[in-house]
């Protein structure tokens, strides 16, 4: 714990999954590459390829006005199918969750650009349509990426229900959903609580969620997790998601989560 509450220390004072839906066509999307400086290390005397974080920011702000995209079947993996994508949740004062999670994926981006990671992006803007859960899924494949970290935020309506939690897919479907997997996840969690959020108190075990109904975990061969980072439906997380700096906490805990388990885990 000391050293994810560190490594946000360190990210802090630093600051200051895209078309390929096949139902009606719509503007295609490109994922984005961040410009990542070149690492001050080196091994030996080569320079070090940038590792690759794939960054899913879910939904989309154009998802609401193409049900017919959004509501395609695509594949969700262990035989199943699933909605291309959906419009999200929402603050009860109309804050979308696809514009938070945009957000906080920009700025998670930025804080691993700066130690030289190369940050790809699911999409482009927030103002298109997908892309759906399956592609989001193949961008980190074809990435070949060291962690996808898909951020959402929650809309459950249960009394008082607050806190974050982090999903992986379970039973593990390939290596990669084993325990890289399982340790990207608990990264994420120590960096979420050394970032002063509370753990979920209505999903998941101990902050953490083992899910088999999400395609986008499902469907990836690389190490990958999805974290819900609070409720909306809360008022006190939903003042804290709305705000610039409240996007800012949370940004600032994925990424020490990120850092760490690529240094434990990916030689970074």
């Amino acid at each position: 714990m000391f050293a994810v509450r560190s490594l946000v220390g360190l990210v802090l004072s630093g600051v200051f999954l895209v078309a390929g839906c096949s139902s009606p066509p719509v503007p295609s999307e490109v994922a984005r590459v961040s410009s990542a400086p070149a690492p001050s290390s080196v091994a030996s005397s080569v320079a070090r390829e940038p590792l690759t974080v794939v960054l899913d920011p879910g939904h989309n702000g154009g998802n609401a006005r193409r049900p017919d995209v959004i509501g395609a079947p695509v594949p969700a993996g262990r035989g199943k199918t699933k909605p291309c994508n959906t419009t999200g949740t929402a603050t009860d004062r109309g804050y979308a969750e696809h514009a938070f999670n945009w957000d906080v994926a920009q700025r998670v981006g930025s804080l691993l650009a700066a130690q030289g990671v190369r940050v790809v992006y699911t999409r482009a803007d927030d103002s298109g349509v997908g892309p759906c859960v399956d592609e989001r899924a193949a961008i980190g494949n074809r990435a070949g990426a060291a962690a996808v970290v898909s951020i959402h935020a929650d809309g459950a309506t249960a009394a008082g229900a607050r806190g974050f939690h982090v999903a992986y897919s379970a039973p593990p479907l390939n290596a990669a959903q084993g325990a890289p997997s399982v340790e990207l996840a608990e990264a994420m969690r120590s960096g979420l609580l050394a970032g002063g959020f509370p753990l979920s108190d209505y999903l998941g075990s101990d902050g953490l969620a083992p899910r088999d109904d999400l395609a986008g975990l499902n469907l990836s061969e690389r190490p990958a997790v999805l974290v819900e980072c609070g409720n909306m439906r809360n008022a006190g997380e939903a003042a804290v998601m709305s705000s610039v700096d409240g996007r800012q906490r949370y940004a600032s805990a994925i990424a020490a989560g990120v850092v760490a388990f690529l240094r434990e885990h990916a030689s970074f």
